[in-house]
């Protein structure tokens, strides 16, 4: 049997549209996947419609590297029937752990199409076996 867990507050009736405003901090539109290439982790994050010269900033501390985006786009439409503006902005970020043994200043960052990526050199490790003992009790 598997545990569900339940928010505390639940609104009744449930409004569908509701979800399109809730933002948790993790849970923002900056989604990244991780994975090896060979002896680098690659991470790469989907940023489209940005500047990443300006609009992007990626630093390493503390064991961890921190992607910072912010967005924000404009639209006027004008028209015989009338007049609409539309706009969409918000800042994110999101937390990578360095792999042990990596260095900060190794890691890389390119942008192309949309899509960064931050590759992150880890260093090579001898796989470490231990045998653990057995104690006849």
């Amino acid at each position: 049997m598997a545990l569900v867990h339940r928010d505390a507050h639940v609104e009744w009736p449930p409004i569908p549209w509701r979800r399109l405003f809730d933002f948790d901090g993790d849970q923002s539109w900056l989604r990244v996947e991780e994975f090896h290439d060979g002896d680098t982790l690659v991470v790469r994050a989907e940023l489209p419609d940005i500047d990443p010269e300006k609009d992007v900033e990626i630093t390493t501390s503390d064991g961890f590297v921190q992607i910072s985006a912010h967005r924000e786009q404009k639209a006027e439409h004008k028209g015989k029937r009338g007049y609409r503006s539309e706009f969409r902005y918000g800042e994110f970020e999101r937390d990578i752990a360095l792999p042990q043994g990596a260095v900060a200043d190794d890691v890389k960052a390119t942008y192309s199409d949309g899509m960064l990526e931050v590759r992150i050199p880890c260093p090579e490790r001898a796989p470490s076996t231990t045998k653990v003992p057995i104690t006849r009790t």
